[in-house]
């Protein structure tokens, strides 16, 4: 059921299952955005070459 349902009750355990739904998609885009623009910098600069690293 979605929050724009005219059956939609926005009791306590909505609240927080939703805050938590929100708050975990939250760090995945963080961390997935973080991963994105660090590799879009190193391969702009360079980055993707063999510097003699095992």
């Amino acid at each position: 059921m979605l929050p724009f349902s005219f059956e939609w009750l926005w009791d306590m355990p909505h609240m927080v299952f939703h805050g938590g739904l929100h708050f975990a998609l939250t760090v995945l885009s963080i961390g997935m955005a973080y991963c994105i623009i660090k590799a879009m910098v190193q391969t702009i600069k360079g980055g993707g070459e063999d510097h003699g690293h095992h």
